[in-house]
């Protein structure tokens, strides 16, 4: 069968599948990042400050809103999600400030003598606090919004 004939009859028999509705992917997506890293945060013991408590009641806060959304599917549920996946995002930002700033401090109290290029090649060297972990709040934040308007689509064509 020539390429252009497969092609076209392959878009057709996509075009014809039926898939489930993209908001339950990004649902399964979010809810079980959100337990994995509630489990993660809690074994690594990320309790010693009120800083680090932060992203553990924010994922304990969406998990319940989640299951409250889905049960209700209604306003109030949506608007809590949404306030709650800004502050998603918002603390990613602080938490990835936060433990770049943990790394430059354990840096310097171990070489008081680093600093520009070597300081900032050696924090990024070094294993904790991880940098970057925090970014995966920005993660959820996003996936969450995507969620809630592929669900609020999805209602919106069921009307």
């Amino acid at each position: 069968m020539p390429a252009h004939l497969f092609l076209w009859k392959s878009s057709k028999i996509i075009r014809t599948m039926r898939f489930p509705p993209i908001d339950r992917f990004l649902l399964l997506i979010v809810t079980l990042g959100l337990c994995a890293t509630l489990v993660e945060l809690v074994l690594e013991e990320h309790t010693e400050s009120f800083f680090q408590w932060i992203p553990i009641g924010l994922i304990a806060a969406a998990l319940g809103a989640l299951a409250w959304n889905q049960i209700t599917q209604g306003a109030a549920s949506g608007r809590v999600l949404r306030v709650l996946w800004v502050l998603f995002l918002v603390s990613g930002v602080v938490g990835v400030g936060l433990h770049w700033k943990g790394k430059i401090e354990f840096q310097l109290e171990s070489s008081p003598s680093l600093s520009g290029w070597d300081l900032f090649r050696q924090a990024m060297k070094s294993k904790t606090p991880p940098a970057l972990a925090p970014g995966v709040m920005v993660q959820f934040g996003l996936v969450g919004l995507a969620f809630q308007a592929a669900q609020k689509a999805r209602r919106s064509k069921e009307k």
